[in-house]
């Protein structure tokens, strides 16, 4: 373990002093992250001034849904600063052979293959979510058990897994496939679904999306369960979604693992 500790610390090395080599870029992109972020969040507080909440009688008033937004904001910016850039680039490395240097190295191939570059630029709004869940968390009414802040940052760790989980099966797709900028396109897709609380897909239609979304692609655990925790008193069904978002991430990395084993046994070199 402390192996691969050290060669992630020079991996992120890296990638920072080639971020800091194009500092003008680095903090373009930031910038531009901020930007994007800022004007949703001015797009949040239009919908405030005409509506108490976010779906009728769903409690996520405005303070608690920036909770939620925040919570969004952190998750998203782990995957993509850690997982995103390098699972990216795979598409590429199984066309031109690459992946055949990766996997004669003595290494495990899905470490190598899923950390080996990183996107500091995406920080940024992670940094952001950091502010502005403390300040939703303080101007909250009643301020969260301590238990909600002990499970907070563990459930942020299950929503990051559930999320590689699914990075990594797209991953394994591409081992298959040879190309499938389209399943990365299908990611950024149903991650959208986990940007919105999972109250408001009701109805005929919403119900059966919020099941398919929950049971089947779990992507709304993913924010709306550590959100809720911090968020909401917990109760009897608070204590289930947790538990279930728990289990979920086990499993999912879980599958994920035997699936990108499953791609790679079946990997023929680009030159045969």
């Amino acid at each position: 373990m402390g192996r691969y500790f050290k060669i992630f610390s020079t991996f992120a090395r890296a990638c920072l002093v080639r971020d800091m080599t194009f500092r003008a870029n680095f903090l373009l992109e930031c910038l531009t992250s901020l930007g994007w972020m800022s004007m949703n969040l001015a797009f949040y507080l239009l919908i405030f001034s005409f509506t108490p909440e976010i779906g009728r009688n769903s409690g996520w008033s405005r303070e608690p849904f920036f909770a939620f937004v925040a919570t969004g904001l952190i998750i998203n910016s782990i995957v993509q600063t850690l997982f995103m850039p390098s699972a990216s680039e795979l598409t590429e490395m199984v066309r031109t052979g690459g992946l055949d240097s990766v996997l004669v190295r003595p290494l495990d191939a899905q470490f190598l293959l899923s950390m080996h570059r990183f996107d500091f630029s995406s920080m940024a709004n992670g940094i952001v979510g950091v502010a502005l869940l403390v300040w939703s968390v303080s101007r909250f009414s009643v301020a969260p058990p301590l238990i909600a802040c002990f499970l907070y940052p563990v459930l942020i760790v299950c929503g990051v897994a559930i999320l590689y989980g699914l990075i990594i099966m797209l991953a394994a797709a591409t081992i298959l496939m040879g190309r499938n900028q389209s399943l990365y396109d299908f990611w950024f897709y149903i991650t959208n679904f986990s940007r919105y609380p999972a109250e408001i897909y009701a109805g005929p239609w919403g119900g059966p999306l919020r099941m398919v979304c929950t049971f089947v692609i779990p992507i709304l655990l993913v924010v709306n369960v550590p959100a809720g925790t911090i968020a909401r008193p917990l109760s009897g069904n608070a204590w289930g979604m947790i538990s279930l978002t728990c289990v979920v991430a086990i499993i999912s990395v879980g599958v994920s693992r035997i699936v990108f084993q499953a791609a790679l046994a079946r990997y023929r070199s680009a030159s045969s």
